[in-house]
């Protein structure tokens, strides 16, 4: 039997509202890292990077979106997997951390796990293009 990996109702994302905004989203070290690779700012490289970024998380959070509707498991799978390196390189860590749980759990066929951590992921997205948006103002 299949489970439908439909999303749940808005509370996921209403506790998340509640969460304390003072954690820093995106890892300061990784984005050093980042930043070292263009020292002068030259390349605005940290901004074509994070302009990227921000543009394919939203094209993967749709697929991600269709993928549940149609309870496709190997798409969510897919999605998971490639946002989870992407954000891993901005330093995203929680975001990475929540992807790599939702494919594992995808992986092992425990659906049941599934819309949870989906929803985790999809709230927590919200907080990184937060604190991205924040970073390209900056730059």
């Amino acid at each position: 039997m299949t489970l439908p990996l439909l999303p749940r109702p808005a509370q996921a994302t209403d506790a998340s509202a509640a969460e304390p905004q003072d954690t820093a989203v995106l890892d300061p070290a990784a984005l050093a890292n980042l930043a070292q690779l263009d020292p002068t700012g030259a390349n605005r490289l940290m901004h074509r990077v994070l302009t990227t970024y921000r543009s394919s998380m939203a094209r993967l959070l749709a697929q991600l979106a269709q993928a549940r509707v149609q309870s496709d498991a190997a798409t969510m799978r897919l999605v998971a997997h490639t946002l989870k390196s992407s954000s891993a390189s901005v330093g995203a860590l929680a975001l990475s951390a929540l992807c790599s749980d939702a494919e594992r759990a995808l992986r092992d066929g425990r659906l049941e796990e599934v819309p949870g951590l989906l929803d985790q992921l999809v709230a927590e997205t919200a907080r990184v293009d937060a604190a991205v948006l924040q970073l390209l103002a900056d730059t």
